[in-house]
C-alpha cells in the first residue's frame, strides 16, 4: 500500500495533483467537468448532514438554502484547474486531516459517477495523490500561475482564449466570472491586484524563464 510521506498542517498551503490511471481521460463531457466542479463545492465543507447524490435532488431554492448553511471549511480552495486527463487544486487545510478528507469524498464521489455514467468499473485515478507544500509567497504565486497556464502549455487552447477556458478559476481571479468557492484574494495580494496579476500570468517570457526554477516545486514531472 502506498504510503504518503507529506504531512498536511492547518494553515499551510498544498499543490494537488492526481491523473487518470494510465493517463487516460477523467473528463469527456462539459457535464463531467461540471458534476467535479460541484463536488469540489460540496466536500470541502465538514459536518456535511447529507450526501452529494441527495444534495442533488433537492430543488435550486432548498440547495441555495443548504448551500448558504454550509460554514465550516475544511479546506481554503485558492485556485483550480480541470484538464482532460488530470486535475489541479491549490488548497489551504483549515481543519485537521481537511485536505486528506475532502480528496478522498471528491474522489470516490466522482469514480462513482463517472463508472456508472460509462457503464465501467475499477479505479479511475492514480492510487495516491500527489502533493508539495508551498513554502514561500514566490512560489505561490508561481505555483498559481503554473496552474492557470496548464490549458495554454498543453495546446488544449490558443493562449488568446486562456481566460475563457471554462474550468479553470483564472477567470474568477480576473472579475470576469464570479467565484463559487474560490478565494482568489491572497494570491492577487500578493500580485499587487487583478491588473498585474494577469500581466504576470501573460507574461509568457517571464514564465519560461521560471518554468525550470519551479519544476521540482510543482507535481507534472515528478
Amino acid at each position: 500500500m502506498p504510503y504518503r510521506k507529506i504531512v498536511f498542517a492547518n494553515n499551510e498551503v498544498y499543490h494537488i495533483v492526481n491523473r487518470g490511471v494510465a493517463d487516460s481521460p477523467i473528463f469527456v463531457s462539459p457535464k463531467e467537468y461540471q458534476r467535479f466542479l460541484n463536488l469540489i463545492d460540496f466536500y470541502h465543507f465538514a459536518d456535511l448532514t447529507t450526501n452529494f447524490s441527495h444534495y442533488m435532488t433537492l430543488e435550486l431554492k432548498t440547495r441555495e438554502l443548504f448551500r448558504q448553511k454550509m460554514k465550516n471549511p475544511l479546506v481554503e480552495i485558492l485556485a483550480y484547474c480541470l484538464m482532460p486527463n488530470h486535475f489541479h487544486l491549490l488548497l489551504k487545510q483549515i481543519k485537521d486531516n481537511g485536505i486528506s478528507k475532502m480528496l478522498a469524498n471528491l474522489q470516490n464521489g466522482y469514480v462513482r459517477y463517472f463508472n456508472l455514467r460509462h457503464n465501467r468499473h475499477g479505479p479511475l485515478f492514480q492510487s495516491m495523490f500527489k502533493a508539495v507544500r508551498i513554502e514561500t509567497d514566490e512560489q505561490l504565486l508561481h505555483v498559481s500561475r503554473y496552474i492557470h497556464l496548464n490549458p495554454t502549455t498543453s495546446y488544449l487552447v490558443k493562449s488568446e482564449n486562456l481566460l475563457s477556458y471554462p474550468w479553470s478559476s483564472l477567470a474568477e481571479y480576473l472579475h470576469e466570472r464570479k467565484p463559487i468557492f474560490t478565494n482568489p484574494s491572497l494570491v492577487l495580494a500578493l500580485a499587487g491586484g487583478k491588473k498585474s496579476y494577469k500581466n504576470f500570468v501573460y507574461d509568457q517570457i517571464e514564465y519560461q524563464r521560471e518554468l525550470n526554477k519551479i519544476k521540482h516545486l510543482t507535481l507534472e514531472n515528478s
